[in-house]
This record gives C-alpha cells, structure tokens and sequence, in this order.
C-alpha cells in the first residue's frame, strides 16, 4: 500500500472521500470563502482512558484518513471556547486503547494548556504548559516516524516549537493508522472550532 499525499483547503462544497468520520458531529461545514472546515462538538464529548479521573471515553468527533507508514500531519486551528476542556487539534489513533491527540484545552479561570494526550494500553497521559487565552490560533504539526509521534506547534505556521515525543505501542501490531482533525466538548455544547491547511504528506520531514 502507498500513500498519497493530501492537501485539503476546504475550498470546494464537499470534502475529499479519503477524510472519515468517527463520531460525526450533528453540526459541521465547509466555508469556502473563509476557506475553513467549521465543527460544533456536542457536550459530553471527549477521547481518555482512565488515568487519574477513572473514566474512559471515546466519544469526540475525529476527521481522518489512513496511513500505511511515515507521515507528516499539519493543519491551522482556530478555537471559539465556552466551557472548561473545550479542545481541538491532532489526532493519530491505532484502535481505542492506543493513540495521541495535541490541541490546546480551555481554561476559564487562568491560562489555557497547550499540549498533548498519549495513550497507550488503555491508559492516557497528558503533558501540558500554559498558553494565554488570547492565542487563538494555532498549527499544529504531528509526524510518524516509525512506532512513534514527534509533536510540534508553531503560532505562524512556519516556525515549529516540539513538544512532546512518545511511542505508539501497538503501531508495530497493525498494518494502518488513523491521523486527521478531532474536537471534543467534555463539558457542555456551545464550542466552536475551525480547521484550515489540512496537510498530509508521507514520508519523514527533509530538513534544510
């Protein structure tokens, strides 16, 4: 199986087929002028498993295509937050106990926390730093580079900042990841958030 490389604008009325929906939003569209997909989680969405709260979760909308091997995934995400963990960004799954999403999470009481969820044998972890509440904007960049994900984010979409590397434990166990745009409202409706830039392109970064 080869990958083909994907850029998606949003500029047409329909999204290219390749893209998937698990857990399909009730409300979402395309803008074609503002070139932008628009998505409005519903409440009580969310992807964890267990750790520290001790529930499990698998409710969040993700948009994705299939990858065979190596990748770069990036895409431009603008957030409209209204309840406590409203997120969305990255998204690379392996099956339900095993993948990673970056985004940046609301806070309405002090900064909000740009970071990274990984899951691994049904257990999540999440890495965080703060990030103010008038950044609202963000790139996010994910690339597989064999069993593993590199994490980077830029606020121009040029210049990259990594912030988290972890394995993906059971990659060497299945012949095809998922990778795409998730959004999730633990809390309650209302969140709305845009994807722009959707890039997928196999391989490794080339450097220089």
């Amino acid at each position: 199986m080869s990958d083909e490389p994907l850029i998606e604008s949003f500029g047409n009325p329909s999204i290219s087929p390749r893209l998937r929906w698990l857990n399909p939003p009730q409300r979402w569209d395309v803008d074609r002028e503002a070139s932008c997909l628009r998505v409005w989680p519903e409440g009580g969405t969310d992807f964890w498993q267990k750790t520290h709260y001790g529930f499990e979760a698998d409710t969040g909308h993700f948009l994705h295509l299939v990858a065979s091997a190596d990748f770069v995934l990036t895409a431009r995400v603008r957030s409209r937050p209204v309840h406590q963990y409203d997120q969305a960004g990255l998204m690379v799954r392996v099956s339900p106990t095993c993948w990673l999403k970056t985004s940046i999470e609301f806070e309405p009481n002090g900064p909000n926390r740009l970071g990274a969820v990984v899951t691994n044998d049904g257990f999540s972890d999440w890495s965080t730093q703060s990030i103010p509440h008038e950044v609202e904007t963000v790139w996010f960049r994910v690339r597989l580079e064999g069993n593993d994900c590199l994490v980077e984010v830029s606020r121009d979409g040029s210049t990259w900042e990594q912030i988290r590397m972890a394995p993906l434990r059971e990659r060497p166990s299945v012949p095809t990841v998922a990778c795409g745009l998730y959004a999730c409202s633990p809390k309650g409706a209302g969140f709305m958030a845009e994807f722009a830039e959707l890039s997928f392109v196999p391989g490794r970064l080339q450097h220089g």
